[in-house]
């Protein structure tokens, strides 16, 4: 039986408005429903307005079984909102409106208690953007177990010291291939190769452990000194949104739940493959779809 754990996920909820939908979002809540889909225990920290779309979005992290006690709601801010556009290939790129609610997360003795008791942390880079949101990671951050960086890098709303710094604290950071080469070479890296730079970086940062997603070619995972690869598996992408939020939710399950690091990537880049081929960031996907898709003989 899988070991019971807990993961708490920091950062902004949101709708990813579409030309012809609105869609709930945001890689911290795609990060917490995935994880909690896989069994672990999760709770969300972040803040929503006191507004229809907000209610929505805590109706839906508990139909998740996402703890929600520590999201606040905000009069002043609305819920968060980003205009999304597809490319002809399902890549997408954003227009994140400023300042949404999810930017003042204020620090409580709940929040504090929460992170102090998980199994994991996980946050990102976008939600430093605000002072309110970002001091208020940096406190919780020397109280967790084990901290996970996901860099979801999103311009112009980051800068080179405040990722640095993130990557100081972490002990396992996830990049897709285009941000490693990108803080590689921030980071003064002469390197071209995906796994120099993934090397340089661990020997730079306090990361036990890195992971670079490389799209449709699967991900390399750098875990105890050691590399792991999977090449990716063939789908048709309808959209490439949450798929790396649904890869890191079911690699950090699996690392924590004692799986071989093999197994745990095996299953993370197949998840990822499965979302990236159906509409929306989180789509429902069983235990059995997903081992049936990694072993169909």
């Amino acid at each position: 039986m899988a070991k019971k754990i807990k993961a708490v996920c920091f950062g902004e909820i949101l709708w990813d408005v579409f030309p012809d939908s609105e869609r709930i979002g945001g890689a911290p809540l795609n990060v917490a429903s995935r994880l909690s889909s896989l069994g672990v225990e999760t709770e969300m920290i972040s803040r929503v307005g006191t507004d229809e779309k907000g209610e929505e979005l805590l109706s839906y992290l508990r139909s998740k079984k996402v703890e929600t006690g520590n999201i606040a709601k905000d009069a002043d801010h609305p819920t968060g909102m980003v205009k999304v556009s597809l490319s002809a290939g399902g890549s997408a790129t954003y227009d994140i409106t400023y300042p949404s609610a999810w930017d003042k997360i204020e620090l409580t003795d709940a929040m504090v208690d929460s992170v102090r008791n998980a199994d994991a942390f996980i946050f990102g880079s976008l939600v430093c953007r605000d002072e309110v949101s970002r001091n208020t990671l940096f406190n919780l951050i020397p109280k967790a177990k084990f901290r996970v960086l996901d860099l979801n890098l999103r311009p112009p709303h980051y800068s080179k010291e405040l990722l640095l710094e993130l990557m100081q604290h972490a002990e396992f950071i996830k990049f897709n291939d285009d941000e490693l080469f990108e803080i590689a070479g921030m980071m003064g890296s002469k390197y071209n190769s995906l796994e120099q730079n993934l090397l340089f970086i661990a020997v730079k940062s306090n990361a036990k452990s890195i992971c670079v997603t490389k799209g449709g070619y699967g991900a390399v995972v750098l875990h105890d000194k050691k590399l792991y690869y999977n090449s990716g598996y063939r789908v048709k992408v309808k959209d490439t949104v949450g798929a790396g939020d649904s890869f890191l939710a079911t690699l950090i399950a699996g690392l924590l739940q004692g799986d071989e690091p093999q197994t745990a990537l095996d299953r993370a880049c197949a998840m990822g493959a499965l979302v990236a081929a159906r509409e929306g960031a989180n789509p429902d996907i069983p235990a059995p779809s997903l081992q049936a898709f990694i072993n169909p003989y």
